[in-house]
């Protein structure tokens, strides 16, 4: 299928339920690092077994998808097995997004989701950057100037961050946004990167994510190696692992399956547009749950947020239409 044969209502669909995953998968993440009872497991290992199940569901999808087992294992020999310089191509956002989400679990360890939700959308300018030097694709003024209200509205946010009353552990909000700074960076690269390798062929997005997914998995694997080698031999591979962590994991496969759909279908700056109603979710979350303190820098921040996405998201205006139209005034004058 091309963007063009999707209808209107599937690419709704597929933004609204990004947005209930990406609100609820922070608020969920946040409550694991911070308030679930029980040891605290090693974010690595949930990191890489998201991959893991990312990689199984894209099989699952891809074989539904070529109707038969020996279609299946014709794509794979072709497109996985003889198709080294693919992996390899591939490889390079799987590198990237496992910083990113490692990233996460880092700076939602230090900060409220709902600061996070709105901090984290720096990660459109960023792409608006990388879409106009990679993808050699041009902003309007309105989407500039929307960029630089967001970037407005995340200082304020971020000037004094709101307190959460009900979190006990210690916090560290200098490192939190600088977690977040990284995984701006690397959404916003690896997401266009991804783009442009989608559509710039017309291989399958499930043998594209299947090769991103094999990738991930082995980077994954020597980032806990690297990072929590010793404590894992040591205590399990699952330590720590309660029904919340899990619901978290399912949250995060979720989410990466339906962020390679909307960056196949639509565009992959249109991952922002549901990010207004993400940020109203996530808070009202936050107040329930961790008790955060809304200011009035935290609200006017978010409210500048939540409306420069709306701007950035606006149709631009064709100006090739109102040049003629001009044109045939002047004729006729």
């Amino acid at each position: 299928l091309s963007s063009e044969n999707v209808s209107l209502f599937f690419k709704l669909y597929c933004l609204i339920v990004m947005t209930l995953v990406t609100a609820t998968y922070t608020v969920a993440l946040r409550y694991t690092r911070t308030i679930s009872s029980g040891d605290l497991y090693f974010s690595t290992t949930a990191v890489c077994i998201a991959e893991v199940i990312k990689l199984v569901l894209s099989l699952g999808i891809l074989a539904k998808e070529t109707g038969s087992l020996v279609r299946l294992k014709n794509t794979i020999e072709e497109h996985i097995f003889f198709s080294p310089k693919e992996l390899l191509k591939l490889s390079v956002p799987s590198v990237v997004y496992a910083i990113q989400n490692n990233m996460a679990f880092i700076a939602l360890s230090n900060l409220d989701a709902a600061v996070y939700q709105v901090t984290y959308q720096l990660k459109i300018p960023c792409t608006a950057l990388c879409t106009v030097l990679m993808l050699n694709r041009s902003l309007s003024r309105l989407q500039w100037f929307s960029v630089f209200m967001l970037c407005a509205g995340v200082t304020l946010v971020q000037w004094k961050p709101a307190e959460a009353t009900k979190v006990q552990i210690e916090q560290n909000p200098f490192v939190g946004f600088v977690a977040i700074a990284v995984a701006v960076l690397c959404s916003g690269f690896a997401g266009v990167y991804f783009e442009k390798v989608l559509k710039s062929s017309d291989t399958s997005l499930w043998v594209r994510n299947i090769q991103m997914y094999l990738s991930g998995i082995v980077v994954t694997l020597i980032g806990v190696y690297m990072t929590d080698g010793e404590k894992v031999l040591e205590k399990g591979f699952f330590f720590g692992y309660t029904p919340w962590v899990c619901f978290v994991v399912f949250l995060a496969s979720v989410g990466g399956l339906y962020t390679s759909v909307v960056v196949k279908y639509t565009d992959n700056i249109m991952k922002g547009f549901s990010a207004a109603a993400a940020i109203v979710l996530s808070t009202v979350a936050s107040v329930i749950l961790f008790g955060l303190q809304i200011t009035i820098a935290f609200a006017t921040g978010a409210i500048l947020v939540c409306i420069s996405i709306y701007l950035y998201g606006l149709p631009k205006q064709d100006s090739s239409r109102v040049t003629k139209k001009d044109a045939a005034r002047e004729i006729k004058v």
